[in-house]
């Protein structure tokens, strides 16, 4: 690795997980595996070089849900969290948030999505910042 690679690494490495793990008490190397797990998971490790300005909307998306799951919280809140992937990605992380949720994480999402509402175990509906309605789906979110 050059001198530029090791500095961009740590700058991804901060972004995804070394402060909030640091906080955990988990050690650097586990830290950093960690990373380069959470990298290859959501499609990203070609984009470990670059800063987060020069990621895409929904590049920067997909580093935020990363950096949202890698410590696997009892607790997610997501707003809008694929409003910026194409329908293939948004499906994926709906399908992992599912998978989060049938392991015990609690996800609470805002979204103005159908699709990804209908994830949900209840949807409740909200108007000019009033309850208007709610169900319960039973799907798993």
């Amino acid at each position: 690795m050059k001198p530029a690679d090791v500095y961009t690494f740590v700058a991804i490495a901060v972004l995804l997980a070394d402060i909030p793990l640091s906080y955990r008490n988990v050690k650097g190397s586990e830290r950093a595996a960690m990373v380069c797990d959470a990298l290859d998971r959501f499609h990203i490790v070609g984009k470990r070089d670059l800063y987060p300005s020069q990621l895409s909307g929904g590049q920067q998306q997909l580093v935020a849900v990363a950096r949202a799951v890698i410590a696997n919280p009892k607790l997610i809140l997501a707003d809008e969290p694929t409003g910026n992937l194409h329908s293939t990605q948004g499906k994926e992380i709906m399908e992992l948030f599912k998978k989060l949720n049938d392991e015990g994480t609690t996800i609470v999402q805002v979204t103005h999505s159908e699709a990804n509402a209908a994830y949900s175990d209840r949807i409740i509906q909200l108007a000019d910042g009033w309850i208007v309605g709610g169900e319960a789906s039973g799907k798993g979110v």
